[in-house]
């Protein structure tokens, strides 16, 4: 029986669909950027994973699919991960501080009842400038303090009528009596009159509470009439452009080892390391840090305030003199698997991701190095990571 030979046209057309799934199948194989394997050259793509290429999909592998268009909308960046030398970093515990030469406290000296300022009590956030009154303190005296007092008051009221009016009969016989019994009866009734208006101003006194600096009113627990003791913090005044971190540790060298120092999720400020304390307290060495803010332009007049509050917990990554072997990465790029493990998101196709277990440390509030996980051609998604996590 003879066998059907094709024709030509049907040939050239057998030709033609081989040539173009060859094509399909080297596009699909050179589209798969660099990235695709661990740090030790191992593979990281399950075989035979299908792609669901209807849209955004997590697949059985844990891998996800973005189509194009996806990543467009999702404003996904990737880069090929170089690794480098990066300073080694600690974390720190810490809490903001006041600047002992920008804030103050306002205390009484003696007790009493409290009266507004000149512009009534002020309250927390409130602006005041040096020296500006900030509430009186009515003095009170005890009943029988005050008693004698006032008999005192009288007494001398008494004594100053007397010398006064001696002191116009010696006038009055001047030139007959000597020149210095009249001396001496002006100096005794200027005495009495002076003692009497400093004893009568004791019995209405009051104390004015001022600013000690300029700047803000970071506490404020007072109300009209409220009675205080001697010695109360009634008022704290901090510069919201001044203030201090204190961090703690129990490495008796680290001071001598930091090159600089950041705040973890606090990009707008660094850190200046002024010192670190010789004495332990509670078992840890108190660090303490300058806090100025980030000026990317030219200095202005104005100085911005920062983005902390008297007592708030910080964390301090210090950058130690050390360097460490990593991959240095925005800090948004790693983000948390279910399992909570840190993870990054590295494209092995065009429009598939794989999560990449890593082990990473803080270098500064935006910026993080990548220590173990990634290899030296990886793909790193550094924009858009946590929206690509959130596929489900």
């Amino acid at each position: 029986m003879a066998m059907n030979t094709p024709r030509p046209w049907e040939a050239r057309n057998l030709a033609a669909a081989m040539t173009l799934a060859a094509g399909l199948l080297w596009l699909s194989s050179a589209g798969a950027g660099p990235g695709a394997h661990g740090p030790n050259g191992e593979h990281i793509d399950a075989p035979g994973a299908a792609v669901n290429a209807s849209g955004l999909a997590r697949l059985p592998d844990g891998s996800v699919n973005v189509p194009k268009m996806a990543q467009r909308r999702m404003a996904i960046r990737t880069v090929l991960a170089p690794v480098s030398d990066a300073a080694a970093t600690v974390e720190l515990s810490g809490r903001v501080v006041m600047d002992p030469n920008a804030s103050g406290r306002v205390q009484a000296m003696y007790g009493g009842r409290i009266e507004p300022g000149p512009r009534g009590l002020p309250v927390a956030g409130q602006s005041v400038k040096r020296g500006e009154v900030l509430a009186y303190v009515r003095n009170q005296a005890e009943p029988f303090a005050m008693g004698a007092q006032q008999a005192q008051l009288a007494e001398l009221r008494a004594q100053r009528q007397l010398a006064e009016q001696r002191v116009q009969r010696l006038e009055g016989l001047d030139g007959t009596v000597p020149r210095k019994d009249i001396d001496a009866a002006r100096s005794e009734a200027q005495s009495l009159t002076e003692r009497e208006r400093s004893i009568g101003a004791s019995l209405v006194a009051r104390e004015a509470l001022t600013a000690p600096v300029g700047g803000v009113i970071a506490r404020a627990d007072l109300v009209v009439g409220q009675v205080v003791e001697p010695r109360d913090v009634l008022f704290e005044v901090v510069d919201p452009a001044r203030m201090l971190v204190e961090a703690t540790t129990a490495d008796a060298t680290l001071g001598a080892r930091v090159a600089g120092a950041a705040l973890q999720g606090v990009p707008g400020v660094r850190l200046r390391l002024l010192g670190a304390a010789r004495t332990m307290r509670d078992g840890v060495l108190p660090l303490t840090f300058a806090v100025a803010p980030v000026k990317p332009g030219a200095a202005s007049a104005s100085r911005p305030s920062l983005p902390l509050a008297i007592g708030q917990p910080v964390t301090v990554v210090a950058q130690l003199r050390e360097r460490i072997q990593g991959v240095v990465l925005p800090a948004q790029s790693v983000v948390r698997n279910p399992s909570n493990e840190p993870i990054v998101w590295i494209k092995s196709g065009v429009e598939r991701f794989v999560p990449q277990p890593v082990q990473f440390r803080q270098l500064d509030a935006s910026t993080v190095v990548v220590t173990q996980g990634l290899g030296a051609d990886n793909r790193v998604v550094v924009q858009g990571a946590p929206l690509i996590a959130q596929i489900r």
